[in-house]
């Protein structure tokens, strides 16, 4: 819990401040009746985002978003069951990754090995809500961002990859994106994105999202 609070607080300063209660990622949202409903599964970069994705699906979707940041795959496993609650889900995005490639006292917080094997336990929970699985690749790791080895988010995606044509799960290529705005969107020697960066990424998941909603339909 202290991990979590610490981690939104850092992330609520350096992203979407100044922040008041009427733009808080966190704060629970009221379903629109007769809307599908989506729920953001993500780190950082994901809480960045969501408001930008709600804002590009407003009418379209009630977007939802776990209350806190996912953390590494053992954790966002771990608290699995409660994130997701009972209600029904029609689509569920994920983007978790960035802190299983954290270093602590020199090691990765999570191996690949261990990565690959969480991701198919979380696929595999995921798809008995019934609900379409969007799985986000890892943005980039810049050079100098701290606990970071810039490249092991591309060996990780790769893993990820395997794993999600495995079990068919569609992927929204946030690296690729990224990348391409590198020197626009993310703030430098830093894994996190400024506003116009979260904004574009926001703009790609919305429009994930509503793409499996249509073929859903």
């Amino acid at each position: 819990m202290r991990y979590q609070l610490a981690s939104s607080a850092i992330v609520l300063s350096l992203i979407v401040s100044p922040l008041s209660a009427a733009d808080d990622p966190f704060k629970p949202i009221e379903d629109k009746p007769g809307l599908p409903r989506v729920l953001l599964i993500g780190d950082s970069i994901s809480i960045g985002y969501t408001l930008p994705t709600r804002k590009a699906l407003d009418g379209k979707a009630n977007v939802h978003r776990i209350p806190a940041n996912s953390g590494t795959t053992a954790n966002t496993l771990e608290k699995l069951d409660k994130w997701l609650g009972g209600g029904k889900w029609d689509a569920i995005h994920v983007n978790v990754g960035l802190h299983d490639i954290k270093q602590v006292r020199g090691a990765r917080q999570v191996s690949p090995e261990e990565y690959e094997k969480n991701l198919r336990a979380i696929v595999a929970r995921l798809k008995k809500t019934g609900a379409i699985v969007i799985w986000a690749t890892t943005t980039p790791v810049p050079e100098g961002a701290a606990g970071r080895t810039p490249g092991d988010e591309v060996a990780y995606n790769a893993i990820a990859a395997k794993v999600m044509a495995d079990e068919k799960v569609a992927v929204n290529d946030l690296y690729a994106l990224a990348k391409g705005h590198q020197a626009k969107w993310q703030r430098k020697a830093n894994v996190h994105f400024n506003e116009e960066g979260s904004r574009g990424l926001g703009k790609r998941v919305a429009s994930e999202i509503e793409k499996v909603l249509a073929a859903k339909r």
